[in-house]
């Protein structure tokens, strides 16, 4: 890392991972370590991860639960 905080990506991963100059990347902490991702492996991750995940019914029945419980006091 530069004394500006910049990182330098070694040729042969940029040619590797196919990062031209100016690709934007994100910096994703695990408990494993840091991960660089491009913008798209990211969306793709977090597709992958919630794959078969209905949002919209899991916050209506969060939202039918805590109508119940204010509905109870």
């Amino acid at each position: 890392m530069g004394n500006r905080g910049r990182l330098v990506v070694p040729l042969e991963l940029r040619t590797h991972a196919r990062l031209a100059e100016g690709t934007p990347v994100v910096l994703v902490e695990t408990a494993q370590g840091i991960l660089l991702m491009t913008r798209e492996q990211v969306r793709d991750h977090l597709r992958r991860q919630l794959a078969g995940t209905d949002l919209v019914a899991d916050l209506l029945a969060d939202r039918r639960r805590t109508a119940g419980s204010e509905d109870a006091a």
